[in-house]
């Protein structure tokens, strides 16, 4: 067998599925034995997510650090320092070097909204992103440069919603 050449993955768009086809990585991931960390930078820790109940289950390291999702983001100060402080996790999760894929779920917004450099983010993955590593970054409208960097880019596009006509997320579908 070849050796593992780790790809830099991102999940964008309008269309829904972004943050499920990452967790559909961790699955398929975690079957194959593999070392798998989640690293949600948006959803408030205090969610009752299914797949946040389901990691646990299956003994899948995952951090939920967010503060839920910001509509202004130049007054949340505290969802920018969290976002900071989320990066910082993550940069020492990839350079331990323990695991082999690691999704860094909704981080996007925060590369969008300027709370982190896109630039320094790139430079630093290419850098010291180990070389077997797997990254997947998922969130709407990913920076030109993010994806310029990414080895995979798939951007789901909506077509059609149940919100469109007023039909509240769902227990196991959204959330």
């Amino acid at each position: 067998m070849t050796e593992t050449q780790g790809l830099l993955i991102v999940y964008t768009g309008d269309g829904k599925g972004k943050t499920t086809a990452a967790l559909g990585l961790v699955l398929r991931a975690w079957g194959h034995g593999m070392r798998v960390c989640v690293v949600q930078f948006i959803k408030s820790a205090r969610g009752r997510w299914g797949e946040v109940k389901a990691a646990r289950k299956l003994g899948i390291t995952w951090h939920t650090m967010g503060t839920g999702f910001v509509w202004e983001p130049g007054e949340d100060d505290q969802a920018r320092q969290r976002a900071v402080e989320t990066w910082e996790l993550a940069k020492r999760i990839i350079t331990e070097d323990d695991c082999e894929l690691v999704i860094l779920d909704e981080f996007t917004y925060p590369l969008q909204y300027g709370w982190i450099d896109t630039g320094e983010v790139v430079e630093w993955l290419q850098q010291e992103r180990p070389s077997r590593l797997h990254v997947v970054i998922t969130g709407r409208d990913a920076p030109e440069g993010l994806i310029e960097a990414a080895d995979l880019v798939t951007e789901m596009t909506s077509v059609k919603h149940p919100f469109d006509r007023g039909i509240p997320a769902q227990k196991g579908i959204e959330l």
